[in-house]
């Protein structure tokens, strides 16, 4: 799970990542706390910043863009509306 804190501007991109977003992120505990160092990831469902996000890596970063091979190597999947048993 992470935390959206910004986004990438990219003026040339890869032919088959034209019109997607780069998102800055930093990974949040149980306690919704960011921590560790900031990354980049492909929005897949339309989110901004502040959102809480859930993000895959690797292989299977590149699935929400089948049939596209999508160069990436991080995704965000999904919005975060709640996360049950967590303090906040």
């Amino acid at each position: 799970m992470a935390r959206v804190i910004g986004t990438v501007v990219a003026t040339v991109k890869n032919p088959t990542i034209e019109g997607t977003k780069i998102l800055v992120l930093k990974n949040i505990d149980a306690r919704r706390r960011t921590y560790g160092r900031a990354f980049v990831a492909f929005d897949s469902v339309g989110c901004g910043i502040g959102e809480e996000v859930y993000y895959v890596r690797g292989r299977e970063a590149c699935f929400p863009f089948l049939p596209e091979e999508v160069p990436s190597d991080t995704t965000i999947v999904g919005i975060i509306d709640r996360i049950y048993g967590s303090e906040r």
